[in-house]
């Protein structure tokens, strides 16, 4: 029997109606549950084949065991590895490579240093330029964090002096300064195993249980080669990025649909809010998308998506093993130090007595090079004036003379 399991938290209506709507179909061999986890053991299967999850991506222990889980053999739909490397300005860049729209956008580091660095861990970092940001981006724009979702910490600004004022308050955040696009049609767009496509008309300037409230205002034949674009854009950006369970934004501007956000590992998927007939279609189409999946696992192997931008990443990788032409060498120990002269070590106590060379080590060789005349002047006049001689003492006896280098 393979098992389906889903694992959420807060959400109530999905997760039984996806459960409930897999059972309904009574596939030999199939059945779904909600996730239970007792004891998670590195490299130890957890018992599902397939496991929709809508919440590690606000709890670092289920990341973990998702990751386990993949690792010996569950499809987890979306691929934790993945949508825990990428981040909204990488999304934004591989949309350009890939051909879609998105608004002109800037990263700006963090305003406050973060936890264990000073002023010379940013040696590398130029003095950000306000105004020539400003030049590039105008207004109004927007700054949201590189990565996180939810509206959390985003502010709309006007002019210069808001931008820098909700700069004060983004403390250790990695903000993206992006334009603001005034849109005559906005549409949220459901992809399910990067082939179904579902767009819904959208006003994300409602209330968040009334922003589905509204109709498309582009019609007749403009209308439709819309949707075409949109639905073309969305399955570029789901299948680069590789998320079977995905929502797409689009802003529409003079015709044009622009991406504003496209990275959801868990997309809102509340019949309170998506209303019943979009209700309706995700639950069919996760059930069916689930039951795919469990199908086509097999074990002991990863089960995972990868959007192309991995899979020709892997592609383009150099062939051979590693091994041929490789060298390895054995370093010889040292004091411990650092670059700022610290060792850690306390101090001596006593001075021990200096190792006698090696008559194998290396001799000290003279500089070679000449000296300019103009370097020479310099080292005369820097020479102090010779004292006169003193009355002479009792011989001392002669040290032998050093020998030349």
């Amino acid at each position: 029997m393979k098992k389906i399991g889903i694992l959420f938290g807060q959400e109530n209506t999905f997760p039984q109606a996806f459960v409930d709507r897999v059972n309904q179909k009574a596939v030999d061999g199939i059945t779904a549950e909600f996730v239970k986890i007792e004891q998670v053991e590195q490299a130890v299967p957890c018992g599902y084949d397939v496991i929709i999850d809508r919440i590690s991506q606000d709890v670092p222990f289920y990341r973990a065991y998702l990751k386990n889980a993949a690792l010996t053999g569950t499809a987890v739909i979306n691929n934790a590895f993945w949508w825990s490397a990428d981040e909204k300005f990488f999304n934004n860049a591989l949309a350009v490579q890939l051909g879609v729209p998105v608004p002109k956008t800037l990263l700006l580091p963090s305003k406050h240093r973060p936890d264990d660095t000073t002023e010379q861990s940013f040696r590398n970092l130029a003095l950000f330029d306000w105004d020539k940001a400003f030049a590039h981006i105008g207004f109004p724009a927007f700054m949201k964090p590189h990565a996180g979702g939810g509206w959390k910490s985003v502010y709309k600004v006007d002019n210069p002096e808001q931008a820098w004022r909700a700069y004060d308050e983004t403390g250790q955040l990695v903000m993206l300064y992006q334009e603001a696009i005034e849109f005559e049609d906005y549409f949220r767009c459901y992809c399910l195993g990067g082939k179904h496509v579902l767009i819904m008309p959208y006003e994300p300037r409602n209330a968040p249980h009334e922003r589905y409230q509204t109709t498309m205002k582009t019609e007749g034949e403009a209308g439709q080669k819309l949707l075409d674009t949109i639905k073309d854009y969305t399955l570029r950006l789901c299948q680069g990025l590789g998320y079977d369970f995905n929502t797409v934004e689009f802003a529409v501007r003079g015709g044009v649909p622009i991406a504003i956000d496209f990275g959801n590992p868990a997309p809102d998927a509340d019949v309170n809010s998506v209303g019943a007939e979009n209700f309706e279609w995700v639950v069919e189409h996760a059930a069916l998308l689930a039951i795919e999946r469990a199908q086509a696992s097999r074990a002991g192997r990863t089960n995972l998506t990868w959007g192309t931008f991995v899979q020709d990443s892997v592609r383009a990788a150099p062939k051979g093993s590693p091994t041929i032409g490789s060298n390895v060498q054995m370093g010889q120990a040292v004091r411990e130090t650092n670059d700022l002269g610290a060792t850690g070590a306390p101090s001596a106590t006593a001075k021990k007595a200096a190792p006698k060379k090696s008559a194998s080590a290396p001799k000290p060789e003279p500089p070679t090079g000449e000296v300019s005349s103009s370097e020479q002047s310099a080292k005369k006049a820097a020479a102090p004036a010779k004292k006169p001689a003193a009355a002479k003492a009792a011989p001392a006896a002669k040290k032998p003379a050093p020998k030349k280098a």
